[in-house]
């Protein structure tokens, strides 16, 4: 009682510590949270040009689209697809609202019009057509009398106004994007302009690489005079080891001794009766169903098979089997199985094609045909004697003639066993030798019908087992992981791939990470170790043990990348096959200075090639490939007239003219103004996008939150 007594005079006290400790720990959650950063960025998972994207309403639109598109696309898959949708959104709705663009009634139905949406039944008359008066009534209903419904359209409505803005928008781009009749007759020259030239090539492979050294200041010369090749974002290196949960070939012979043992009766011996039982093994079962319910990983399939719906692995020595006959234990994929031919049908499977014939009125008919039946009678009569001539193609009497919906694959009806078809269409294919045509009538029509293969078919029992890892094998997996783990974490970052090396295994790098990444190489989807890496607390070097799909992963951090201009190291596979490029083009022209073509082919070990009908359009060198300055070289030239050095993108030419041919003129250019106008407006949504994508200010704060 003292006790109590004392806490209570000391309530005060107690409720003013307890306050200022909840307040220490909130105030410390915002300013020292490392993991997520909140203090950082607030509720926006995105800021664009001074604009936030709240994160609630992301989250609400990455919910509504993980349920239209289900399990199909991860939840990385899906915020990332909403995001790309939200940046597309904010970045033209600022455009829309910098330029007054907006949408009115008149222009919403105009554009429901000329969509998708006017084929909805209820925006339709009793003809099938969109009627604007229609469209209004039911938008009205749906708003009196169905909320749900009138709910989804009001998204649908702000969907359409959306693309409807961004039509606007767009048109009235391309309707800047014109070409003219001079614009257009260029187009026209530098396409059908042609030059004929010789040319002497002194590839750049013809200096060994390792004669040119390149210094890393050179290298961060070229980067800054190049510096647009050159940008990075945020990324991050690692390498990890993959230690897989997979069976060992001890498992593998326990699990097929396992199965082997279940073939052959057994003697069990019951203690209680003092008596013996046999219990039929998988050979002599009586009771199949049964025997595989109990003993098998996959249950008894009642259906017959051809040899091509059987396991490649035994397809063929099953069908070879008699019935009662049995296979295995043989391995197929994951599992090892024992298999049973239960039953067989001697070209118990036809394939055939028809030739439909319909007459209106019967059954499945199509709305389109109108023939009597005496007529269809008569038609399908005149199709049988063709298809029965020699040299007659059965295909194309079948697409061009046949009402059934295998028209157009040529009549083919693919495979089929008995009691799939109409009674009189079932007897005439299984009844007839292949290559049998013949006329029979069901309910559907008149069938000009080809017997095109036969196949016998077998039912087959078999006992499976799943091949899996033994707890043994797990937990000598795990032991395995703990060990590398530990000997990686006490040495030295750098000893990771030795350390792998004296054990024998296998050292995975991925480069180039970025911060929204999912899947990484070997792995799957693994976006713990992504958002691991990018954590400010992961040091490069850092090594740590992921839970993965089956099994484990050590992984390291071996390096970080920051947005900007990337280093020397970072930029030399790049950057050094440039550089050296431009050395070689040097010393390949100091050696051949003042030679004609002849002498530079010589002393090179090359020849005097020939261009022809070279276009500015198409810049193609025989042997060389693209080189778009060495054609437009010699456009600039007159004839025999010799250029001088040019540095292609493959080598070093030298190009004499050999003709010009200029191409005729024509009265009107007006075709290809065209063409290049529509064109440029094809590339204009998404070139437009992009600009203003690129000049945006954005900042992506996605990885916080996910």
């Amino acid at each position: 009682m003292a006790i109590l007594e004392n806490i209570r005079k000391r309530t005060t006290v107690l409720i003013l510590i307890i306050g200022l400790a909840l307040f220490a720990f909130v105030i410390s959650g915002v300013f020292n949270s490392n993991d997520l950063g909140m203090g950082k960025v607030g509720s926006a998972v995105a800021e664009i040009n001074g604009e936030d994207i709240s994160i609630d309403d992301f989250r609400a639109r990455v919910e509504t689209m993980s349920r239209t598109y289900g399990p199909s696309m991860s939840s990385t898959q899906l915020v990332n697809m909403v995001y790309d949708q939200e940046v597309r959104n904010t970045i033209l709705n600022q455009q829309f609202e910098d330029l007054g663009i907006d949408v009115e009634s008149d222009q919403i139905i105009e554009f429901v019009k000329t969509s998708g949406y006017a084929q909805i039944p209820d925006f339709q008359d009793e003809n099938g057509i969109f009627n604007e008066e229609v469209f209004k009534s039911a938008i009205a209903d749906w708003k009196a009398n169905d909320p749900l419904r009138y709910d989804a359209w009001l998204q649908d409505e702000n969907a359409i106004i959306e693309a409807a803005k961004e039509r606007m928008y767009f048109n009235l781009i391309k309707g800047g994007a014109a070409a003219t009749l001079t614009e257009g007759k260029f187009d026209y020259q530098l396409a059908n302009d042609q030059v004929t030239i010789q040319f002497v090539r002194v590839p750049y492979t013809s200096i060994d690489d390792s004669q040119i050294e390149v210094s890393k200041d050179e290298i961060q010369v070229y980067i800054n005079n190049h510096k647009d090749q050159f940008q990075q974002e945020v990324a991050r290196d690692v390498r990890f080891i993959y230690f897989e949960e997979k069976p060992s070939a001890e498992d593998e012979n326990n699990i097929k001794g396992a199965i082997a043992a279940l073939l052959d009766d057994t003697v069990e011996y019951s203690e209680s009766t003092d008596t013996t039982d046999t219990i039929p093994g998988f050979r002599n079962t009586t009771d199949m169903v049964a025997f595989l319910d109990r003993y098998s990983d996959t249950k008894y399939d009642t259906l017959y098979r051809a040899k091509k719906d059987l396991s490649p692995v035994a397809a063929d020595t099953l069908m070879a089997l008699g019935v009662g006959e049995i296979y295995g234990p043989y391995k197929d994929g994951d599992f090892f199985k024992i298999s049973k031919i239960m039953d067989k049908k001697a070209n118990g499977s036809v394939k055939a094609s028809h030739i439909l014939i319909a007459w209106e009125g019967a059954e499945r008919s199509n709305a389109s045909v109108t023939r009597t039946k005496e007529e269809a009678e008569a038609k399908a009569k005149e199709l049988l004697a063709e298809a029965k001539k020699e040299g007659a193609v059965f295909t194309t009497l079948a697409r061009d003639n046949s009402d059934g919906p295998s028209g157009p694959r040529g009549g083919d009806l693919g495979y089929f066993q008995e009691g799939e078809m109409a009674d009189e269409f079932n007897d005439f294919c299984f009844g007839n030798p292949v290559g049998t045509i013949g006329l029979v009538e069901t309910q559907f029509g008149y069938h000009i019908i080809r017997v095109d293969d036969k196949q016998d078919i077998v039912k087959v029992a078999s006992l499976t087992r799943e091949i899996e890892p033994s707890d043994e094998t797990i937990n000598t997996l795990f032991t395995d992981a703990t060990k590398f783990e530990m000997a990686a974490v006490d040495a030295e970052p750098e000893n990771f791939g030795e350390i792998a090396k004296e054990s024998g295994y296998t050292v995975r790098p991925v480069n180039k990470i970025k911060k929204m990444d999912e899947n990484l190489p070997g792995l799957g989807a693994q976006r713990s170790i992504v958002q691991w890496i990018f954590n400010d607390d992961t040091k490069v070097g850092d090594i740590r043990r992921f839970n993965v799909n089956n099994g484990y992963a050590i992984v390291q951090l071996t390096k970080k990348y920051k947005k900007g201009l990337m280093s020397p190291e970072d930029a030399s596979a790049i950057a050094l096959p440039e550089i050296r490029k431009e050395r070689k083009a040097e010393q390949i022209i100091a050696a051949n200075a003042g030679k004609s073509l002849d002498e530079i082919a010589s002393a090179n070990g090359v020849r005097v090639e020939k261009g022809t009908s070279l276009t500015l359009k198409s810049p193609t060198l025989p042997g060389a490939g693209r080189e778009p300055l060495v054609v437009g070289t010699a456009f600039s030239m007159e004839a025999d007239q010799v250029s001088d050095f040019i540095k292609g993108n493959t080598g070093v030419f030298k190009v004499k003219l050999i003709q010009k041919d200029a191409a005729p003129d024509l009265e009107n250019y007006s075709t290809f103004a065209a063409g290049l106008r529509s064109s440029t407006a094809a590339r204009v949504n998404g070139a437009v996008y992009n600009a203003l994508k690129e000049k945006a200010e954005i900042e992506d704060n996605r990885a916080v939150f996910y």
